[in-house]
């Protein structure tokens, strides 16, 4: 038989159902066996994994880009931080001003681009820059958007979408500026997008962040009436859990009449948990997301964040729901936000920025030492939530998110003893900074492919992984209806 493009042999690989030795076989950037190493096929190319654990590319549903800087920019240097990392499929939610600017400001519904007029240069930009997969999920912001859904469908292979559902009256928000695309909508604007994305089974889907800023604001005013403390953890008390809550409950039925599944983007509380498996109960399609970083800072920390940081106790709790099913992905939120100085709180959670920076460097190995090296998720679960799960939830899978025939060789070879303490000179994100900075972690990645492609290898005497692969090699993933 011909040789393959690539062997990887003798490693353990690491499948949602258990962990076997052996290796895969790789051509034209497709898995084409899996296998134990006596069968394996022949390759000019082997690589002896030395029985480090070979997990799928990890595949983020969540990411920002544009909103600090041109797009083209983010496209470039994040990439390279996100594959670096292991990150190999990365989902874009973008208002369609982030992807490019209207010529006119934006003053309100009337203002904000069509996705149509503006998904052609996200992809042409991302193809011709970014180092991993792609693909986007619009966040739609006015009743036309919602309804040329349709038409996005079938133009662009895109079939998740998303509500900013803290955005719904700007008005009641002074940190989100008009540029990227935030404007007043109601009800009608995200019936009729429920409408049309259940139109596309069975891979529609709407993503929300829920959090009721109408009703948070009242917490708001209080707190600065009485002059209380503006600390991080006041930022959660702006914002009680019941807010996320609330939201969960209300869509979620709009999900049931409509039926349209649902995909809840931030789940940091067990209120929330709780609404999310009252709808399972009903027969609801609902899938739920928690960040690594609501699994390992607490609201104590120094850090704003919308969804709120939350104390240790939920964060426990969030483990707990992770690991039993009743949270069944992980993503990063990652964004290139601006200087430290000017996001860590300090005396005035009000006056800073929100967000922190390099999140997708940190995502494995918050997830490896903080989930499974503590026993609160095993290796296979890692692989679901962080893979397999996600790959699902966004019609990317069996493609995308799993270790079979026939998927894209999409692989992350790992060190599972590994320990490296985060400093800002191993990251490659434009920022250069992280919350994680000072921490050590326990598994690290060693090798990252794409496609059958190397694309970054972490040397044994270097904490900061090397880029191999060329930005502009990543592929846009259009994804079909049916």
């Amino acid at each position: 038989m011909p040789a393959v493009d690539l062997v990887i042999k003798n490693a353990r690989i690491v499948t949602p159902n258990g962990v076997m030795d052996g290796g895969v076989a790789v051509d034209e950037e497709k898995i084409v066996a899996v296998t134990s190493n006596t069968t394996l096929l022949d390759s000019s190319k082997i690589i002896d994994a030395g029985g480090l654990l070979l997990l799928p590319g990890l595949v983020d549903p969540e990411c920002h880009m544009g909103a600090t800087r041109p797009i083209l920019e983010d496209m470039i240097s994040e990439t390279r931080a996100a594959g670096a990392a292991g990150v190999t499929t990365w989902g874009l939610m973008q208002t369609s001003p982030t992807i490019k600017r209207p010529v006119k400001e934006i003053q309100g519904p009337d203002d904000v681009p069509s996705f149509k007029e503006v998904l052609p240069e996200g992809i042409r930009i991302g193809e011709q820059n970014s180092l991993i997969d792609f693909y986007f999920t619009p966040i739609l912001q006015t009743n036309s958007q919602a309804e040329e859904i349709p038409d996005y469908a079938s133009q662009f292979g895109v079939t998740t979408y998303k509500y900013y559902l803290h955005q719904k009256n700007p008005k009641h928000s002074k940190y989100w500026p008009m540029k990227v695309g935030f404007v007043s909508y109601d009800d009608r604007a995200i019936y009729l997008g429920m409408e049309n994305a259940a139109k596309l089974a069975p891979r529609g889907r709407v993503c929300m962040h829920c959090e009721n800023w109408e009703i948070a604001s009242i917490f708001e005013d209080r707190l600065i009436a009485a002059n209380s403390e503006r600390t991080a953890a006041t930022w959660d008390d702006k914002s009680p859990h019941f807010c996320e809550a609330h939201h969960v409950r209300s869509y979620a039925y709009l999900g049931k009449v409509t039926g349209c599944p649902i995909y809840i983007q931030h789940t940091t509380t067990q209120e929330t948990i709780d609404e999310i498996r009252r709808a399972r109960a009903e027969g609801i399609k609902i899938m739920a997301q928690t960040g690594h970083h609501y699994l390992s800072i607490s609201k104590h920390d120094g850090w704003r964040i919308n969804v709120p940081l939350r104390d240790p106790e939920t964060i426990a709790r969030l483990w707990i729901a992770l690991a039993k099913g009743d949270i069944d992905c992980v993503g990063t939120d990652h964004i290139a936000h601006g200087p430290r100085e000017q996001l860590e709180v300090k005396d005035d959670a009000w006056s800073v920025k929100g967000g922190f920076s390099s999140r997708v460097e940190a995502l494995f190995p918050v997830m490896m030492d903080e989930g499974v090296n503590k026993g609160r998720i095993t290796i296979e679960r890692l692989v679901q939530v962080c893979c397999e799960n996600t790959a699902k939830a966004f019609g990317l899978y069996p493609k995308k998110g799993v270790i079979a025939i026939g998927a894209d060789a999409d692989l992350l070879l790992v060190d599972p003893k590994r320990v490296i303490r985060v400093s800002s000179e191993m990251l490659h994100t434009c920022t250069g900074w992280s919350i994680y900075e000072g921490r050590e972690f326990q598994g690290w990645p060693t090798l990252v492919v794409s496609r059958g492609e190397i694309i970054a290898e972490r040397p044994k005497d270097k904490a900061r992984a090397e880029i191999i692969g060329k930005s502009g090699r990543g592929k846009y993933l259009r994804r079909e209806v049916t």
